[in-house]
């Protein structure tokens, strides 16, 4: 049962006060943001921006407004989610979307500007010192040059945005608000599926719920096939266009040219993991020969392996559970883990109203990060505060050591520092522990977050090479097409142990991060770059420690594939993708053993 939030300790609550004191101060700040915009004090550099004094002013005037907007932005946010049903919080961020988009208006002109230099004007501009601070945002306009359009098209294309968006719209209404639930029976008690309790029946005991949950859930699916098919293959085409319009070689070149990544990275993890699979294979047979089935379907296999095998603890024994687990990250880590715990970072208790779910928010500027937990005695939830303090972490230590300009971290690399928390503490658990069961359950956590995270996003980002060049060569995308696409993939990645039910052909059609084109492939990327940094870290100690706290403090000065050779991992390179081969490997090796 849920909490009342004024009964819990005031050290188990987030300090919003750390951001502004009241409610009153926030209103000071939002008018003084408020009247500079109504000044248009941008207007002045307007034509200007080849002169470095002028655009360092009009940058430094930007990420003076952009410094007190987020800070406006995060406390309102986070008053909303302490209490989701107060009204006065959601006016919050409604007054705040107003003012962000005034500034967004009022700041559109800088990167047309700056993409209209010649590119020797703009290499100038990055090596002036005085622009130290922008260097790798100019150096990134100099990059996105030869994609950049006439103002007049680059304005068109502006307009249709919410054209573009429509595909995306269109299954987000579909999937969730339109979509026909349908209910089965569960200990003779009607159920209804949604997206939240499908995931839980297919792990239910009871192998009659889980394929009645499988085979009602995706019959609702080829119902509407059609429907999803027309709105996946418009975002394709979507895709496909703005990739030619922008002169890309590909729709995979488009979308790692907005990460500033590798397209060798990508071709990298297809490599790595299609080598990998008949370690996949071998688990699933292993699986297969432990629930005893004579044939495993797809509906059985999220079903766990080992059973009642919790870490049953309350939040200030995890707490010290996950300080143990990340001791190899040195004293000053385990200091600010302490600091976070004492001093109003984690909003720990389930209380009435609060948001569900865990994250970790920070901007700069703050005084220390923040995240949000609904902590309950699971293993799950002992992870995730280590997860969630891995992102914390991040944060903190790359906006105390870059500028405001680089401190903000690339989406590529948001997942690593919250993934190496999570392999060192599994890592430090199978070390420490004498209970064999909770060892076997360990073992296949860590299996099945590789199997999950690993192999599974990178069958789909196989399957979203697969469309998109289909798409790209001129062949149709019908649902037959992408249906047969999708079932010999899933066939390739699970193998013979586990029979390709024809339903799961359509599973294609429910995921929603399709609909952001090469979007799933960096949940693979990150776990690999974070076992390979845990390794590191536990097998050469110090040196890979201080390379990582480089990593962590690199913000987003340099590419991402850059960064993370700061932490000794070369994703243009095959040696981190092997490594977590190795990982599941040795996990799965250790785990038939037992």
């Amino acid at each position: 049962m849920a909490l009342n939030r004024d009964t819990v300790p005031a050290n188990r609550k987030w300090r919003v006060e750390d951001i502004f004191e009241n409610q009153e101060a926030w209103e000071t700040t939002f008018k003084k943001v408020s009247d500079a915009l109504a000044g248009k004090p941008f207007d002045a550099f307007r034509g200007r921006l080849a002169d470095p004094e002028v655009l360092l002013s009009c940058m430094t005037k930007v990420n003076e407004l952009m410094l007190d907007l987020s800070h406006l932005d995060v406390y309102a946010f986070m008053r909303g989610d302490e209490d989701t049903r107060k009204s006065e919080f959601v006016a919050l961020k409604s007054r705040m979307t107003q003012l962000e988009m005034q500034l967004s208006g009022q700041i559109a002109f800088i990167t047309p500007e700056l993409t209209a230099l010649p590119v020797e004007t703009l290499e100038a501009l990055a090596a002036d010192p005085r622009l130290s601070d922008f260097d790798y945002s100019i150096r990134s306009v100099i990059k996105e040059k030869p994609h950049v359009l006439s103002p007049e098209t680059e304005q068109l294309l502006s307009q249709a945005s919410k054209v573009f968006g429509t595909p995306s719209q269109v299954f987000g209404m579909l999937n969730n608000a339109d979509f026909p639930f349908p209910t089965i029976k569960v200990d003779g008690k009607p159920v209804k599926l949604t997206h939240g309790t499908y995931g839980l029946l297919l792990q239910s005991p009871d192998r009659k719920v889980r394929k009645a949950a499988f085979k009602a859930f995706y019959n609702e699916y080829i119902k509407l096939i059609h429907t999803i098919t027309a709105a996946y293959v418009g975002n394709v085409d979507k895709d496909v266009f703005l990739a030619r319009a922008r002169n890309y070689g590909s729709c995979l070149e488009m979308a790692m040219a907005g990460e500033d990544v590798d397209v060798k990275v990508y071709k990298n993890l297809l490599k790595s993991v299609n080598k990998g699979l008949p370690l996949l294979h071998r688990y699933f047979r292993d699986k297969k020969k432990i629930l005893g089935y004579s044939s495993m379907h797809m509906y059985d296999i999220y079903t766990p392996l080992v059973e009642n095998a919790e870490i049953k603890v309350d939040y200030e024994e995890a707490f010290g559970i996950v300080k143990e687990g990340l001791a190899p990250l040195g004293a000053r880590y385990q200091e600010l883990l302490q600091e976070a715990h004492d001093n109003g970072w984690i909003d720990v208790e389930e209380t009435e109203g609060k948001r569900s779910g865990a994250y970790s928010i920070s901007v700069y500027g703050l005084k220390h990060p923040y995240v949000l937990l609904n902590y309950q005695p699971t293993t799950s939830n002992v992870f995730t505060i280590a997860h969630e303090l891995g992102h914390a972490m991040h944060s903190y230590h790359s906006e105390r050591n870059q500028p405001q300009e680089k401190a903000d971290y690339k989406i590529f690399v948001a997942e690593v520092a919250s993934t190496v928390n999570e392999v060192l503490l599994v890592r430090h658990l199978l070390r420490t522990t004498t209970d064999v069961k909770l060892k076997k359950y360990l073992l296949s956590y860590y299996m099945d977050t590789l199997k999950g995270t690993l192999f599974r996003q990178t069958q789909f980002a196989e399957f979203e090479f697969i469309a998109h060049d289909m798409a790209e060569k001129g062949q149709p995308l019908t649902c037959d097409a992408l249906n047969e696409v999708y079932y010999n993939l899933n066939k390739k990645y699970y193998g013979r142990s586990v029979v390709s039910d024809p339903e799961i052909a359509y599973e294609w059609a429910r995921i929603p991060h399709f609909y952001r084109g090469f979007y799933v492939y960096k949940y693979a990327t990150g776990i690999i770059s974070a076992v390979s940094i845990a390794h590191r870290i536990e097998t050469e100690g110090a040196p890979a420690v201080e390379d990582y706290f480089r990593f962590l403090s690199s913000g987003g000065s340099d590419s991402p594939v850059e960064l993370l050779k700061l932490a000794g991992i070369d994703l243009t390179k095959m040696d981190a993708f092997n490594a977590a081969m190795d990982s599941f490997r040795e996990a799965l090796t250790e785990f038939e053993a037992l």
